[in-house]
């Protein structure tokens, strides 16, 4: 019995017509919810290798944030009482009713807005100093699922780990380039705009540079959706791939936007429950997000999405190159191609 439940598993049940290309989706998101029910126990495989490289990242954010919490239960509520010293009154009674002694419960400092305020900025100072090398590394191993998912989300086939591991071999220069600016760019944005905000309180031009620099943030957080998807298609050089990523994250605007805010929905759905309900569970059920599939179905939409933007913009003006793959033949496409120039696909 189990061992005709394993070969219904890898192999399908026997007797099933075999599929015509009328079965094929019709449209990409048809396509996406069909690879997505095919691949999603595959997706959690992947997500437990890849996952290996962003725990330094999830250590980092995970002792930022326990950072940010204890200075928040410590700042004044405007009471002169703070969240640490009303629990540590309840210990107190709690002492006294057992026949202990209630000042034996320490009694924490209360911190101002101010000081709260120095904190935080210190706390989020460190974390994204520390970010930069534990999101830089993750770079070659980005380039490898996303070859992995871009080649699942238009419906062929790849193995988890051969495919993932010569996806990093071939493109782990430009891969790791990519996340090592995507991890310094925070830092210094940051930076700059409490600069250029000081600065701004004396003298009203010194906004125009800090707006600059928040836009030169954006732009690149957009950009950097289609990077590693174009580094595992493409063979261009850096210069190339910054300007066709931003130049598609341009034609795109709006569907740029809305993937990078797809992603951030589990963070705050987790917020949320933080705030309502309980933040250590939230944090809890956040990790287990991640650690389980959240990095590999964040890819595979990323990919499912880029797809279909490079075959409009790219693919469509490249000869002999392959559009619409897993989707119908028949599919037209209604809207008008614009060309943007790069060198012929990889194979």
């Amino acid at each position: 019995m189990f061992n005709k439940f394993m070969n219904n598993y890898y192999f399908g049940k026997a007797g099933k017509g075999d599929l015509t290309p009328d079965d094929l989706p019709s449209n990409r998101w048809q396509l996406f919810l069909e690879t997505l029910r095919v691949r999603f126990s595959a997706l959690i495989r992947l997500n437990l290798m890849y996952a290996v490289a962003f725990l330094p990242v999830m250590i980092v954010l995970g002792l930022g944030l326990s950072s940010a919490m204890s200075v928040l239960n410590a700042t004044d509520l405007g009471n002169g009482e703070s969240a640490y010293t009303m629990q540590a009154a309840l210990d107190a009674e709690s002492a006294a009713e057992n026949g202990e002694d209630p000042t034996s419960v320490s009694v924490p400092t209360v911190l101002s807005s101010e000081q709260s305020l120095e904190g935080l900025q210190g706390i989020l100072f460190m974390s994204l100093l520390l970010l930069i090398p534990a999101f830089a590394i993750t770079g070659p191993a980005t380039a490898g699922v996303s070859y992995v998912t871009r080649n699942w989300a238009r419906d062929e086939h790849a193995f988890i780990w051969s495919d993932f591991k010569d996806a990093v071999k071939e493109n782990w220069k430009q891969a790791i380039i990519v996340s090592l600016i995507t991890s310094v760019l925070p830092f210094v944005v940051y930076m700059c705009w409490r600069f250029y905000g000081e600065l701004a309180q004396t003298q009203t031009i010194m906004i125009v540079p800090q707006i600059l620099v928040l836009m030169i943030g954006l732009i690149w957080s957009l950009s950097v959706t289609y990077m590693h998807p174009m580094i595992v298609g493409y063979k261009l050089k850096m210069k190339d791939l910054f300007r066709n990523s931003i130049l598609l994250s341009i034609a795109r605007l709006p569907q740029s936007v809305g993937i990078r805010l797809l992603h951030c929905v589990p963070v705050v759905i987790a917020g949320l429950a933080a705030f309502f309900w309980n933040p250590y569970w939230a944090f809890l059920g956040i990790i287990l997000w991640y650690l389980i599939i959240g990095f590999s179905l964040s890819r595979f939409i990323t990919a499912s999405f880029t797809n279909g933007v490079f075959d409009r913009f790219i693919n469509s003006h490249i000869e002999g190159a392959k559009v619409n793959r897993g989707l119908r033949e028949d599919l037209d496409e209604d809207e008008d191609n614009e060309e943007i120039s790069v060198q012929m696909p990889r194979e």
